[in-house]
């Protein structure tokens, strides 16, 4: 067998899960190949506003970012993925779930817990998804607080938690409303023109009022194309109810 082959051959083989009893683990995604009938998602999270919940239906577009963080593991999380770092919420029996768009092509899911880590690669090949050219991401430090991302396009659409589709098909995906986040908003076919990236400060919860939250948006234009760029602003939040206007920028 040819050194080729044997690689390939190596990237079809599935990763075991993660025992639960390991400090740190990732189940999913797999490593190696995704094809179009792998990791179909829904994925069903609890929101306070404006309805009772916000359902991801099954999609092949969305994987689930899932494992285990060991109870006495260090806390807390943090997930990173094809670069852009975030928070990542983990459950009380230590596990964590969050689905995630991916873009077709090469993709890295990454969890550090104090020095642990472990890292997960593999190649999308859904030859038939648009992947997003325009990805903005907003997670935030603290718990139990609500922020949220709020997007303008140059058509003067308005992406939020209250109207998550726009017309020209950029979506806001999830409302995290617990803590950390994150909230993405992706456009697989952005508009030529002005954007615009606001972070509201909803609210804090049984946090004292005066505690600082800092939010980060990232964004990312051209993922996984030479053209690829990526920016990163730190929103330091302090009052309940503030709107804080983080980048304008041109795309393309």
């Amino acid at each position: 067998m040819s050194i080729p082959w044997l690689f390939a051959a190596c990237l079809l083989l599935p990763a075991p899960a993660g025992d639960p009893q390991d400090p740190l683990t990732i189940d999913s995604p797999l490593a190696g190949w995704r094809r179009p009938a792998d990791q179909k998602t829904g994925f069903l999270q609890p929101v306070h506003y404006p309805a009772s919940s916000v359902n991801v239906e099954a999609s092949e577009a969305a994987a689930l970012i899932a494992g285990h963080v060991a109870s006495h593991a260090k806390t807390p999380a943090t997930l990173v993925v094809n670069g852009v770092a975030m928070p990542l919420s983990v459950s009380e029996d230590g596990s964590f779930a969050r689905p995630y768009s991916f873009a077709r092509g090469s993709n890295s899911v990454e969890v550090r817990v104090g020095k642990q880590r472990t890292r997960r690669q593999f190649y999308d090949a859904r030859a038939e998804t648009a992947p997003p050219r325009l990805r903005i991401v907003l997670s935030w430090d603290t718990d139990g607080t609500d922020v949220d991302l709020h997007v303008v396009t140059p058509a003067g659409e308005h992406a939020y938690y209250g109207d998550r589709v726009t017309p020209s098909g950029g979506a806001l995906d999830v409302d995290v409303t617990t803590g950390f986040g994150p909230e993405i908003f992706a456009d697989p076919t952005p508009l030529p023109g002005i954007y615009q990236v606001y972070v509201n400060y909803y609210g804090a919860g049984e946090r004292p009022a005066d505690e600082l939250t800092v939010g980060q948006v990232a964004i990312l234009s051209d993922e996984g194309t030479p053209r690829e760029k990526l920016q990163v602003f730190s929103v330091p939040l302090r009052n309940p109810g503030e709107l804080t206007l983080v980048q304008s920028f041109v795309y393309p």
